[in-house]
């Protein structure tokens, strides 16, 4: 079983790397804009980790195969980004972070789990409803939530593709 541990500053070049591997998928389901789009900076991802909030999936070898990026919004844990190195996909890997960030956030006292991902990709909406994530209507979401999807929206992602979603705290019930 491959551990998870907190971001490290020398990760973050090899988390580029499983971003542009995982967003290659998009490929295959005609969203070669998305495929295509620019990674974060190492820049953007040392903000993660030095507010914490950044993990990592190792193999043996203490390299990180998958990756979790969260940030606060409304007051709950918002999975800004996860990937997965497409050949450890489907291995539950993604879903082992989420666990993780899920009993991180019990223990900051937040009750739930939201992000922002394509309705329609399966590994996407129809993934994170498989896992206990709800839809959220537009009125279901908060301030911040709705500001960051509005920004998703400036820059180029169609809204009628885009939702938001949250999952209650499990670490707590």
């Amino acid at each position: 079983m491959n551990d998870i541990r907190p971001t490290r500053y020398d990760d973050l070049t090899v988390i580029q790397q499983i971003e542009l591997a995982a967003g290659e998928l998009f490929h295959d389901v005609g969203m070669s804009d998305i495929a295509e789009h620019p990674v974060p900076t190492t820049e953007a991802l040392a903000e993660f980790v030095r507010a914490g909030r950044s993990w990592v999936v190792v193999d043996e070898t203490d390299t990180p195969i998958a990756f979790v990026l969260v940030m606060s919004v409304d007051g709950l844990a918002h999975i800004e980004q996860i990937s997965v190195r497409p050949e450890h996909a489907r291995r539950g890997v993604g879903r082992r972070l989420i666990d993780h960030v899920d009993a991180w956030a019990a223990g900051q006292g937040i009750g739930a789990l939201t992000l922002t991902t394509f309705r329609g990709v399966p590994w996407n909406g129809p993934y994170y409803e498989r896992i206990g994530f709800v839809t959220l209507e537009p009125g279901e979401r908060g301030p911040e939530l709705t500001r960051l999807m509005a920004e998703e929206a400036a820059h180029g992602l169609d809204p009628a593709q885009r939702i938001a979603m949250r999952r209650d705290n499990r670490a707590r019930r």
